[in-house]
């Protein structure tokens, strides 16, 4: 079938990408669907530092690709090996799928699935199919969901089914910043309401390890970053207290969980210098591969410090997602804060912009009811 896509044609390209476009969005064929595969109709799908690593070169992946991985719709069909899964359910895609059946599946959550990590390297879906064309040309599958489009076809592993009742763009941004972000809290932290809990960077996952702090009744939840206006943000979403990285240093401010977001080798110093003794700094950020970051060995050591990275907020998407969905039931998740704005797909490079300048928490396309 005849899809509008947002495929990524180069990586690397000048800024601004309002002007040098790497993104073209256009017709695109999908293919057919096989036998673990879902055909999804897209609703909602947010704009990442994911996807941005891509578009900036920071993360290679083939091209062309078409891009966006925090995503949710209506399935539209399935295929013949799927029996727990009927049309017309709503979910969220994830971007890591489980096969469930190697050694990193076995680690509940502490480690991404190997098969479903190869896949995502390669640009295909979970069994190494690809159901992207344009005329004679392949395009690559975005981390086995493709979501910047108006249809997917995304294994069944990479799909998790939530109540309708979940409005579409609150559940997109379940899939990744939420998993992410809130993962680093329930699934690593695991604070009491005594404990502290500081977050350095506050994008879409940052803010989404606040939200998850507060809805587990953390007293204490600092939130870090340079610009303000997010600091403002932070207070509103719960924050107890709001600093920059230079006032923190200054007034040796100190947490036991420290979760660094930002994916930057200064915000990464930054959480290491902030975490108490005896407490754990958690990275869930994604920097350049040839990002290196400065810290002094002794101080883990006299200090009983722990280092904890965290892919996915250490998640089991199938189990996390109707947990955030629950919280977000019950009132406890206002995940529907963290969206910034909502957009058309037409305007996705001017989206990376934004995000690139840190402008913008969660972007969110929003597709049509036709």
């Amino acid at each position: 079938m005849k899809i509008t896509g947002a495929v990524l044609e180069e990586s690397g390209r000048a800024r601004p990408f309002a002007t040098s476009r790497p993104i073209t969005v256009g017709d695109v064929e999908l293919g057919e669907l096989g036998p673990t595969e879902l055909l999804v109709k897209v609703e909602a799908a947010g704009v990442c530092h994911s996807d941005l690593s891509v578009v900036d070169g920071n993360r290679m992946r083939p091209t062309p690709m078409l891009l966006g991985h925090e995503a949710a719709g209506t399935v539209v069909a399935v295929g013949a090996a799927v029996t727990d899964v009927a049309q017309g359910q709503r979910v969220v895609m994830s971007f890591v799928p489980r096969c469930e059946h190697c050694e990193a599946c076995a680690e509940d959550g502490r480690l991404p699935c190997s098969a479903g990590t190869a896949a995502n390297n390669a640009g295909t879906l979970l069994h190494q199919s690809r159901r992207l064309r344009r005329g004679t040309e392949t395009v690559h599958h975005h981390l086995g969901v493709s979501g910047f489009a108006t249809h997917a076809v995304i294994d069944r592993a990479s799909a998790v089914c939530v109540g309708a009742d979940i409005p579409p763009d609150v559940a997109a941004v379940l899939g990744c910043a939420v998993l992410t972000g809130g993962g680093a809290v329930l699934n690593v932290a695991k604070p009491a309401p005594s404990d502290s809990v500081m977050v350095v960077g506050l994008g879409g996952v940052g803010m989404a390890a606040i939200i998850t702090a507060k809805a587990q009744g953390v007293e204490r939840v600092i939130a870090v970053d340079a610009i303000d206006a997010k600091l403002d943000q932070a207070t509103d979403l719960g924050a107890t207290e709001t600093y920059t990285p230079a006032q923190v240093e200054r007034l040796g401010i100190k947490a036991r969980y420290v979760i660094e977001c930002a994916g930057h080798p200064s915000a990464f110093e930054t959480a290491f210098t902030a975490t108490q003794s005896g407490g754990t700094t958690i990275t869930v950020g994604l920097p350049s591969p040839a990002a290196r970051a400065s810290l002094s060995p002794l101080t883990i050591t006299a200090e009983a410090r722990t280092v904890v990275g965290s892919y996915l907020g250490s998640s089991v998407p199938s189990r996390d997602i109707p947990r955030y969905a629950q919280l977000w039931r019950d009132g406890k998740l206002p995940v529907e804060k963290l969206i910034s704005s909502r957009i058309e797909l037409g305007q996705i490079n001017e989206a990376m912009d934004l995000l690139a300048d840190g402008l913008a928490i969660r972007q969110v396309i929003v597709f049509g009811t036709a």
